[in-house]
């Protein structure tokens, strides 16, 4: 290599230097403050949703937990009042419109209006799709599709106004659509499309919305999974999924990763980097995707056990369920109030 090429490259390396340096001090300065902030997290009474708010409580937001389940609810607020953390939890279902718009007005009077709101409410169904009703598309559109626009329309009067913040907690199913899991995947596809839209017409407001794409991460959650079917077989086989860490990442650390994002305003995150491979060779190839995705279909449970009838992961447990091999997903289970 000539001197000339060499002195190309040293110039090309120090440029780029410098800019990921520029970048990284204007984006300190530029980031999103939570503290006093007035942040909702609907489904905040357990697993992600508690863990979000455990990393805003120390910085200072002022916290709505939302869940459909009073006791859950309460388990999450002593936790964080034992914590020293001040929070209101409203018990809502935010699949129902009229509950929604009497939460977010309840917030209003109380603590003033949403800074910062988190859809993060969520609810997974597996099983093969032979086996689902139309009653699993119909509650997973709900949660994934219809609660989003019923929050998001409820504290768009004052983020108008004040700008905010909108972080849509959406999955890698809502990128490539996974088997056994398509009710969700299909519901978490039009939640990317709405977050996406929401971002474009929202911004001239100050509003500034993410959508985070997560991959498989270890919360507890999958006890309140519903699972058709061979039902032990597909709840293990979910668990395991989810245990592993080669697969999987801990909440804390999913956590940590999209409140980032949101912190900076960013359009998109996607964690575990099995998740960002998946997306990106699915951008490139949706055929070659699928026809991987067919492949896997042929090693996963079949029809047949409880068939179209459904039971909660709880329901399902097994020896292989409760191995060695989900130790961990059991102790997060214990960790973040799903038991």
């Amino acid at each position: 290599m000539n001197t000339k090429n060499k002195n190309n490259l040293w110039w090309l390396a120090a440029g780029a230097g410098a800019f990921m340096a520029a970048r990284a001090v204007y984006r300190k300065l530029t980031a999103y403050d939570f503290k006093y902030k007035v942040v909702l997290i609907t489904g905040g009474s357990r697993g992600h949703g508690l863990v979000m708010a455990r990393l805003l409580a120390s910085e200072g937001a002022k916290l709505v937990l939302c869940a459909r389940d009073e006791t859950e609810l309460e388990n999450a607020r002593m936790e964080l009042a034992g914590q020293g953390v001040s929070v209101e939890v409203i018990p809502c279902d935010v699949t129902v419109q009229e509950q929604v718009n009497s939460m977010i007005s309840q917030i209003e009077r109380v603590m003033g209006p949403v800074d910062v709101l988190i859809n993060n409410a969520g609810i997974i169904h597996v099983g093969p799709v032979t086996e689902m009703d139309v009653k699993e598309f119909e509650e997973a559109i709900n949660l994934y599709y219809w609660a989003p626009i019923y929050t998001t329309l409820a504290v768009l009067p004052s983020m108008k106004k004040r700008g905010g913040r909108i972080l849509n907690i959406a999955s890698i199913g809502g990128k490539v659509s996974v088997p056994h899991l398509v009710p969700y995947s299909a519901s978490k596809f039009a939640m990317v499309g709405l977050s996406e839209g929401l971002r474009a017409e929202l911004k001239q407001y100050g509003i500034s919305v993410t959508t985070a794409n997560l991959g498989l991460m270890r919360t507890g959650s999958p006890r309140h999974a519903l699972a058709k079917g061979q039902h032990e077989k597909e709840y293990a086989l979910f668990k395991i999924m989810d245990s592993i860490p080669l697969f999987s990442e801990s909440a804390e650390a999913t956590a940590k990763t999209i409140l980032d994002a949101l912190r900076h305003g960013d359009a998109e995150v996607t964690t575990t980097l099995p998740a960002k491979v998946g997306s990106l060779v699915h951008g490139i190839s949706p055929e070659l995707t699928t026809e991987v995705l067919a492949l896997v279909n042929k090693f996963l449970p079949g029809e047949g056990g409880i068939g179209t009838n459904r039971a909660k992961g709880y329901e399902s447990e097994s020896d292989l369920s409760m191995s060695g091999l989900t130790k961990t997903t059991q102790k997060a289970a214990f960790k973040n109030n799903e038991l």
